[in-house]
């Protein structure tokens, strides 16, 4: 990316970012991390979100918070926040109520990253076809933009950890022509955003994971601003 795109790219994510602060009420851009029933640990990997927000700021100047917000998916808070994420290694369960609340959500404006922590691909599968009986989960090509800035990932989501040895993978559903989710499977970014010393990631690997994230945030920003 020349440095006059990449410019104009956090210009743009920069104003965006000011009008999300102003959207949340007060205070810098922060993620919103998605509770779900099921057995399934919506809260793993602690320091994962907080870590990319900090280098989300470190990055492209954007303020940010501290730690992500704990939502559920009724919350009527939920539409003050247009990145959702979630991950997890067990069951993923939505009752009707929120299943209806999360698809107004995502074609209302919002965003949600679905990061599958090993174990979470079967439930969640089922969770979104659910949630968009009439759209299908597509491959994302290596050629997509979210792939392309700030960061170049000429392969696609890269790999951050083992699980069964699979090629990783990203996944979306659209609508309108617009993003508005994004599944990584084989990969579990959030596990190379933890701090260096839970899962002894190389440098270079977290620094992968990390530029990842990056990607995303700002790309769902973005989508946001056009």
């Amino acid at each position: 990316m020349s440095a006059r795109a990449g410019a104009a790219l956090l210009a743009v994510a920069a104003a965006v970012a000011a009008e999300v602060a102003l959207a949340q009420g007060s205070g810098p851009v922060t993620i919103a991390r998605l509770q779900y029933e099921g057995g399934g640990d919506w809260y793993a990997n602690p320091s994962s979100l907080p870590n990319l927000l900090t280098e989300i700021e470190t990055r492209t100047g954007i303020p940010t918070a501290e730690r992500e917000v704990a939502i559920r998916p009724g919350d009527p808070a939920l539409r003050d926040y247009p990145f959702l994420y979630m991950t997890g290694h067990g069951d993923v369960r939505f009752t009707p109520d929120e299943r209806l609340a999360l698809r107004r959500y995502l074609l209302e404006g919002g965003f949600l990253h679905a990061d599958d922590n090993y174990g979470l691909d079967e439930s969640f599968r089922q969770e979104i076809g659910r949630i968009f009986p009439d759209r299908e989960l597509v491959a994302l090509p290596p050629e997509h933009p979210i792939f392309r800035s700030p960061y170049e990932f000429p392969d696609g989501v890269p790999k951050i950890h083992e699980h069964d040895g699979a090629p990783p993978r990203a996944f979306g559903i659209f609508h309108q022509g617009r993003l508005v989710v994004v599944y990584t499977y084989e990969t579990d970014l959030g596990d190379g955003w933890e701090d260096p010393d839970v899962h002894e990631d190389p440098p270079e690997v977290r620094e992968d994971a990390l530029r990842m994230g990056v990607n995303i945030f700002l790309y769902a920003l973005m989508q946001g601003a056009s």
